[in-house]
């Protein structure tokens, strides 16, 4: 689906040494917004992200000070599988971070992938409709430039009046029926906030700076998007 280049994207990129120091900048930069989000409206509203990059930042983030009374927790995406299942996004935050710290069960919003795509789909949009923007949004980058589970060559969920979340049938990757909230909703948020590392992303990250459509470009708040990434993977690409 071809990004629509009269809504580009503004991105700001920030290159970390390696991917401790990735984790160092990540867990500033969420603590930060949050600590603004608390002062400003007296609630922090977060998206996380699945996926190996982000757990040693969760993990990290369980040791922080902040109020965590005011976290309010939501997932970018979700793989349908059976409740508890290891592959979970909610269950990796849960257990290396969620579980950890005193947010309000009430205030945690797992995508209910167990009851299948449609009626997870439909139950997160449900969850998703009192709220307004998101204070913060953490994506990641797959090797084929997908994000969250947003995929080339399927629907993303951008153009006006597209849905909150999709429902995904055909996820090019196992399993393949997940949700996703759309790229349109994943842009209503007063910071987005992309991590990447690894050298398998080398050439997504050429790519996506070289403007190739991908869904992680499709995502285009009023503010930009802030991408954390590692150096190395900024070089010039060499086949």
């Amino acid at each position: 689906m071809p990004v629509d280049s009269a809504a580009a994207q503004s991105c700001r990129w920030h290159p970390l040494v390696d991917e401790w120091a990735l984790h160092d900048a990540a867990v500033e930069a969420i603590l930060a917004s949050a600590a603004q989000a608390i002062d400003r409206r007296g609630q922090f509203h977060i998206v996380l992200a699945g996926g190996n990059t982000p757990r040693g930042i969760y993990q990290r983030l369980r040791a922080a000070q902040s109020d965590w009374s005011a976290w309010h927790i939501y997932f970018g995406d979700e793989r349908c599988l059976p409740a508890g299942d290891s592959a979970l996004n909610s269950r990796m935050a849960a257990e290396v971070w969620l579980d950890w710290v005193p947010i309000p069960p009430l205030q945690m919003h797992p995508i209910a992938g167990e009851l299948g795509a449609l009626a997870a789909a439909q139950a997160c949009a449900e969850a998703l409709r009192s709220v307004g923007d998101f204070d913060l949004v953490l994506l990641g980058l797959g090797e084929d430039g997908h994000t969250a589970s947003l995929f080339p060559h399927h629907q993303w969920g951008v153009v006006p009046g597209s849905p909150d979340v999709l429902a995904v049938f055909d996820a090019p990757k196992p399993p393949p029926q997940r949700v996703s909230l759309s790229a349109a909703r994943l842009g209503r948020a007063r910071r987005v906030l992309f991590l990447v590392s690894g050298d398998a992303k080398h050439r997504a990250v050429a790519e996506w700076r070289a403007g190739k459509d991908m869904p992680a470009r499709a995502i285009r708040p009023a503010a930009g998007v802030d991408v954390l990434v590692e150096s190395a993977l900024l070089l010039p690409l060499v086949d």
